[in-house]
């Protein structure tokens, strides 16, 4: 016999060790803790114990990732909150972005409107923006983020500070509606956004920024 076939024997029959208790003793195991030979329940209770503490790490990463969403939720709903107390329109996008870097702590954040209603072309929302930028944003199916590459949207930024990293967020009602804006945060940091960084909770700000901002704009 080999030793799988001892084992297959062993599996098959669970109470061998019941019949043969006094082989339980004898038989010694060298132990990836201790560094020398033990006994089988030894060994058996160094398992339990080396999956019972990757629970508890298991658990502690959960509880740090809860209290992680939990504080981004209260963020989330306090800046909701300064944009549903804007006195009028042309409040609002100054109170998105300062509301992003002051509740949020980042760095920078503006934003660009196109198409907006007449009574908004003198704004500073509604400076003037190229065609290339119009057509990046309209290109984007979710936020980009990763290392400025030269964007005009980072010379949106009113800072001496150069940017090395960018998060920017296309503004539409709908995947499929049209593009009116595009909201631009920035760090010098250049691991601040990063290109695998998860993008769903940026999603959700794009989605609130668009629905606070499109009474803004003709479409």
């Amino acid at each position: 016999m080999n030793s799988t076939d001892i084992a297959t024997y062993l599996i098959q029959h669970p109470h061998f060790f019941e019949e043969h208790a006094e082989l339980l003793g004898s038989i010694k195991l060298t132990s990836p803790v201790m560094g020398r030979a033990i006994s089988l329940q030894e060994r058996q209770m160094e398992v339990v114990r080396e999956k019972y503490r990757s629970l508890e790490l298991r658990m502690a990463d959960l509880l740090r990732i809860a209290e992680e969403n939990h504080d981004i939720s209260q963020k989330f709903q306090r800046w909701t909150r300064a944009l549903l107390l804007a006195r009028n329109d042309v409040d609002l996008p100054h109170a998105l972005t300062q509301g992003l870097q002051d509740i949020f702590e980042l760095p920078h954040a503006t934003l660009r409107l196109w198409n907006v209603a007449e009574d908004f072309v003198h704004t500073w929302f509604a400076s003037s923006t190229s065609d290339d930028a119009q057509l990046f944003a309209k290109g984007l199916t979710t936020p980009y983020c990763g290392k400025n590459h030269d964007f005009e949207a980072a010379a949106w930024l009113e800072t001496d500070q150069a940017i090395e990293s960018l998060a920017m967020l296309p503004l539409r009602l709908s995947a499929t509606g049209p593009t009116f804006g595009l909201l631009v945060l920035g760090s010098p940091d250049p691991n601040r956004y990063t290109k695998d960084m998860a993008t769903d909770f940026l999603s959700k700000i794009a989605d609130t920024s668009s629905a606070a901002l499109s009474c803004m704009v003709d479409m």
